[in-house]
């Protein structure tokens, strides 16, 4: 404090100047946002961490690959060949088995999809509607089917429908039908009976993601649509569906990673023993990164050439994944 005193002796006031130092300002939610990104990655260090290390490093370390003749892993003899490998799945003798593996890929996929809604989501409706105790059970015995593994489902449609002791077969067979209608190793099993088995193994997940955006719905809203006379049909279109996008667009998205990832379930009908017909893109990018021979002992490929077959088909599927995203935000808005 500064005091100044004027004129003092002829009687005038004094005047004082003070001056005050005010604390600083502090934002009361920044330490709380810092806390909350402490708990975020907490929650995401240990996936991101796994993502990092089995997908991006993998990657990274991959990518190279593609512009070399790098036949398979023990190749110590690495040529720099520019864009030979991208051209050279375009030609012969690879682009057929490529385009025949990728029809045959994307068939399977439609049929998959079809299955996300004629199972996973009448079955999210009809678990909706259930208000007995025993719904946990039933939901119960719907999601066990996808803890069995890939392998396994190649095996139930080979017990299903393989010639002379499939159970399939010998039903039909019984019932005068014909014998050995059925084949596990045909195109129509493939393309058609697999992606219906592999629809009863993902049917309790695609449930679960579509009962979860179903139970968000508010139930007043679907109390006032009853009330305005809406029937179960157009609460379905009008309400239900508009209200899950968000669970139909991530059930898309799982729905094409899992069809283009089939694998093991083209192993259990034999996509690794001289099956033509269970040859999806992943069983072919196999069998050329890891060196496999096809009838004769002739080479099939080089490691270069899988590796570029999973990039040509990983990009547009990301680029996919990125515009369902922001189409699943822009019709949630609007």
């Amino acid at each position: 404090m500064a005091v100044s005193d004027q004129n003092r002796g002829a009687g005038l006031d004094t005047t004082v100047e003070a001056s005050v130092i005010l604390p600083a300002v502090r934002r009361p939610g920044l330490k709380r946002r810092h806390r909350q990104l402490l708990i975020d990655l907490l929650y995401a260090g240990p996936q991101l961490a796994l993502y990092i290390s089995l997908q991006i490093i993998p990657f990274a370390i991959a990518f190279p690959v593609v512009f070399t003749d790098q036949v398979d892993f023990l190749d110590q003899d690495i040529d720099f060949i520019g864009l030979a490998n991208v051209m050279s799945v375009f030609q012969e003798p690879l682009a057929p088995r490529f385009f025949d593996a990728l029809g045959r890929t994307a068939i399977f996929a439609v049929m998959s999809y079809m299955t996300v809604y004629v199972l996973g989501f009448l079955l999210a409706l009809a678990m909706y509607e259930i208000t007995s105790r025993l719904r946990g059970f039933f939901f119960t015995i719907i999601y066990m089917p996808w803890m069995v593994s890939g392998i396994g489902i190649g095996l139930i449609l080979v017990m299903l429908v393989s010639p002379d002791t499939g159970t399939l077969n010998l039903i039909l067979e019984e019932l005068g039908l014909g014998r050995n209608i059925l084949d596990a190793k045909s195109s129509g099993a493939s393309m058609f009976a697999l992606p219906i088995i592999y629809g009863w193994k993902t049917a309790g997940f695609n449930m679960a993601l579509f009962l979860g955006g179903l139970l968000a719905i508010p139930r007043e809203t679907i109390e006032s649509a009853m009330m305005d006379g809406a029937s179960y049909v157009q609460r379905v279109l009008f309400i239900y569906i508009p209200q899950i996008i968000p669970s139909i667009v991530i059930a898309t998205i799982f729905s094409m990673i899992n069809s283009f990832g089939i694998f093991d379930e083209a192993v259990g009908i034999g996509g690794l023993s001289g099956n033509p017909n269970a040859e999806f893109v992943s069983v072919l990018i196999y069998q050329l990164g890891f060196g496999a021979t096809a009838v004769g002992g002739a080479k099939v490929g080089t490691l270069a050439q899988g590796i570029t077959i999973s990039l040509l088909v990983f990009v547009p599927l990301v680029f996919l994944a990125f515009y369902l995203n922001r189409l699943q935000k822009r019709l949630q808005y609007h």
